[in-house]
C-alpha cells in the first residue's frame, strides 16, 4: 500500500512543481487518463503531452491528499 501512496504523491508533486518526474514510467502503455469534465488521454505519451501543455498555461497552487482508499 505504501508504494501506491508514494506513486500518488509523486503525481501530485509533479502538478504542484510543474515538473515531470517520470510520467513515462508512471503510466503503462494502455493507461487512459480521464479529466473530470470528459477529455481522455490514451497512453503515457499523450498524458505527458497534456501535462506539459497544461502546465505552460496554468498552475496548480494547492492539491491536498486528504485520504487514501485501497
Amino acid at each position: 500500500m505504501e508504494k501506491r501512496e508514494e506513486t500518488i504523491r509523486l503525481w501530485f508533486d509533479m502538478w504542484l512543481k510543474k515538473r515531470d518526474f517520470g510520467i513515462l514510467d508512471l503510466f503503462s502503455e494502455n493507461a487512459v487518463y480521464t479529466e473530470s469534465w470528459g477529455p481522455e488521454y490514451h497512453g503515457p505519451l499523450k498524458i505527458k503531452l497534456w501535462f506539459d501543455e497544461w502546465n505552460r498555461r496554468g498552475t496548480v497552487l494547492q492539491w491536498d491528499i486528504k485520504q487514501y482508499f485501497h
